[in-house]
C-alpha cells in the first residue's frame, strides 16, 4: 500500500528535527531512509508507525489520513532496533503473537512459524525464553515476528545492526526476496550505505532534518545530486580537489584536466571515486603527487597520495607494491569526474557516461 508524507515537520522544543519532508513510496516499494546519527530518519519512521506525533503535514497509508491516528489502526508492522519482545513468552510465541491475538486456527499458526523461523535461522530456537538468546537472535526473532504478518507497511529501525557480518549479508538477501514476494511496502532506517545500495528500490537521504536526494541507488551513486551525498555514498568515498574550473577545464594545485563539461565557475570542487582512479607513473596522470601510504584489503589495495596539500585515494589491484614516498601520477577518465559548486554543495552540470 503506498505511504505519503506530506510537508512533514517535527520539532522537540526549539529544535526542529524533521524539516519538510515529503516522500512517497509506492505500493511495493522497498524505500530505505538513509543518514547519520541525528538526521532525522528514525523519527520520520515512527512519525509514520504513529510512535511520534507529527508538528505539521500529513501521514497517510493508502488513501487514509493518520496522521491522528493511533499506531495500532495503522495496521504496519515495525520491527526495532532495541528487540521489544516478550521476556516472558518462548520465541514460538513471540514470533506466533501477531497470529494468536487475531485468533488464527493453531495448526495455520504453526505452520507460519516453523516457515518464517526457517528463513531467519531460528527453527532450533523455537522453545527457548529471550533471556538464552543472543542480541543478534533476538533481533532474528523480532523480525520473524513482523514478517509473520502481512501488514499494509513493514516498518524497519536499523533491524541488522546487531548481526555479525555474515549472518548481517544473509539476512539482506533474505530480506530482498522476502519483500519482493509479499510485495508488501517497506520502509527501513539505516546508517549503513552498503546495506541501503543492496536493499532499496530507491533510497532517500537525509541530513539534519533535510532530503538531500530522493532516487535510485544507481543514480545516486552515478549522479550525487550535491557535496553531502557524493562525500556520503561509496567506501572509500569519493576524492575530493578544491580549484577553478574554466570552459569544463578543471585547475588545482595537483594539475589541470577537462572534465567532459563546458561549465565555468571561479570556486568549484571536483569528485572523482577511488575506483575510477589509477596510479601511473610520475607525469603520465592528470595530477602529480607521491605515495602516502598502501593498505592491503584482501581483494584490492588502498593507495593514499598526496596531492596538491590534499589527498586521493586509489582502489588499486591486490598485487600494487610500490614503497611509500615514490613520486606517481594519478589518471581517470573525464568522464569520471564529478563537479560541485564549492559555495553551495550543489551539483555542476550532468556527468557524460
Amino acid at each position: 500500500m503506498r505511504v505519503t508524507l506530506r510537508n512533514i515537520h517535527k520539532s522537540f522544543g526549539p529544535v526542529e528535527v524533521v524539516k519538510g519532508l515529503d516522500l512517497e513510496v509506492e505500493d511495493g516499494e522497498f524505500l530505505v531512509l538513509l543518514g547519520a546519527s541525528g538526521s532525522g530518519k528514525t523519527t520520520a519512521l515512527r512519525m509514520v508507525a504513529g510512535l511520534e506525533s507529527v508538528t505539521s503535514g500529513r501521514v497517510l497509508i493508502g488513501d487514509r489520513d493518520v496522521t491522528e491516528m493511533l499506531p495500532k489502526y495503522r495496521d504496519v508492522a515495525m520491527v526495532f532496533q532495541s528487540y521489544a519482545l516478550y521476556p516472558h513468552m518462548t520465541v514460538f510465541a513471540n514470533i506466533a503473537y501477531p497470529l494468536t491475538v487475531r485468533k488464527r486456527p493453531r495448526a495455520e499458526i504453526e505452520a507460519a512459524v516453523k516457515d518464517v523461523a526457517k528463513q531467519v535461522q531460528l527453527e532450533a530456537l523455537l522453545d527457548r525464553y529471550p533471556r538464552q538468546l543472543s542480541g543478534g537472535q533476538r533481533q532474528r526473532v523480532a523480525l520473524a515476528r513482523a514478517m509473520i504478518r502481512r501488514p499494509a507497511a513493514f516498518l524497519m529501525d536499523e533491524p541488522l545492526s546487531n548481526l555479525d557480518a555474515k549472518l548481517r549479508g544473509y539476512m539482506r538477501a533474505e530480506l530482498k526476496h522476502m519483500q519482493h514476494e509479499l510485495g508488501i511496502t517497506t520502509i527501513y532506517v539505516t546508517h549503513d550505505q552498503i546495506e541501503a545500495m543492496t536493499l532499496a528500490h530507491r533510497v532517500a537521504l537525509l541530513e539534519k532534518g533535510v532530503l538531500q536526494q530522493l532516487d535510485t541507488p544507481a543514480n545516486i551513486y552515478n549522479a550525487p545530486a550535491n557535496l553531502f551525498v557524493a562525500g556520503f555514498i561509496g567506501s572509500p568515498p569519493m576524492n575530493f580537489l578544491d580549484g577553478a574550473l574554466t570552459g569544463g577545464t578543471f585547475s588545482c594545485a595537483a594539475g589541470t584536466f577537462g572534465t567532459g563539461s563546458r561549465a565555468s565557475s571561479a570556486a568549484a570542487v571536483a569528485g572523482v571515486r577511488p575506483e575510477d582512479c589509477r596510479v601511473t607513473e610520475a607525469g603520465a596522470g592528470k595530477i602529480v603527487g607521491d605515495i602516502y601510504t598502501t593498505e592491503l584489503m584482501g581483494d584490492h589495495t588502498l593507495v593514499t597520495c598526496r596531492v596538491g596539500g590534499a589527498t586521493v585515494t586509489v582502489k588499486a589491484d591486490k598485487t600494487f607494491s610500490r614503497p611509500d614516498g615514490e613520486a606517481v601520477g594519478v589518471d581517470f577518465a573525464e568522464t569520471a569526474v564529478h563537479l560541485f559548486d564549492k559555495a553551495c554543495g550543489d551539483r555542476i552540470g550532468t556527468p557524460v557516461r
